[in-house]
């Protein structure tokens, strides 16, 4: 367990660390092509040497943007996955205590753990400590609560039936939630994607001109390649990260409880 929350705490912090490195070699990479350029022997710098090395540089680049922007894609219908995980998590919630008011008062504390839960929940889902040590909505103790009301009659016979299938869907779709917070960009896929870029700079710094326009010019060019990189990792952090998904389906759920 120990070791599992230093995987995570790594996890937590790693997104910004990565952009920086990936900063850092893409950048000086452009620097070591500007480099080269100053030592290399003139044929190695010739028109049928340039034509050759952006031939094979517009290949690099075709197959970065291109996983790239899968990359993105991917991480983007995660996100979007995880925010229709959520709201259908609120509309069950919704429903559940609504159908436990319909039960009548004896589910009175039920409904009265259901709503302290999901007020803690809502305290601590964007906390990265929530999801190392709770992730929990106290479905498992609702539902055995649920299972012990002894209904008077078919219609209380039913309702009971009815908040037991939605206790259930609400603790499967808890567990989504829960277990898919270490989906993440697979390091190897990470490292290609960053040596292509490394390869692609250092060509452009290569037959580039040695003046601060250019060598700006490259910085904010790597910066934004790397912004791309954070973005990505972050969009598999959809509660913890630095664009996380909106928690209003779960506040709405929280205010119609009681009511």
């Amino acid at each position: 367990m120990a070791r599992q929350n230093r995987t995570l705490a790594r996890r937590a912090v790693s997104s910004i660390e990565i952009f920086l490195v990936v900063l850092t070699c893409v950048f000086a990479s452009a620097l070591l092509g500007v480099f080269l350029r100053s030592v290399l022997p003139p044929h190695h710098l010739s028109e049928e040497a340039k034509a050759t090395v952006q031939l094979a540089t517009k290949l690099v680049v075709t197959v970065t943007a291109l996983v790239l922007s899968l990359m993105i894609a991917s991480a983007n219908g995660f996100r979007d996955t995880q925010a229709t995980e959520l709201t259908q998590l609120s509309a069950n919630i919704a429903l559940l205590d609504r159908t436990l008011v319909e039960y009548g008062p004896e589910t009175k504390q039920a409904r009265s753990a259901l709503r302290e839960k999901l007020t803690f929940v809502l305290e601590k889902l964007s906390s990265k400590e929530y999801f190392r040590s709770h992730g929990d909505l106290g479905t498992g103790v609702l539902y055995d609560e649920v299972q012990q009301l002894s209904p008077k009659d078919d219609m209380q016979r039913q309702l009971k039936n009815q908040a037991l299938t939605i206790a259930r869907s609400v603790a499967k779709l808890r567990w989504l939630v829960y277990e898919q917070r270490t989906h993440s960009v697979s390091s190897i896929v990470l490292a290609v994607l960053v040596s292509w870029l490394m390869i692609i700079f250092a060509s452009f710094g290569l037959f580039a001109p040695t003046n601060g326009t250019v060598l700006t010019s490259l910085f904010f060019s790597a910066l934004a390649v790397s912004g791309a990189v954070l973005l990505l990792l972050e969009m598999y952090k959809p509660y913890t990260g630095l664009i996380p998904v909106s928690t209003e389906p779960l506040r709405a759920a929280l205010a119609s409880l009681g009511q």
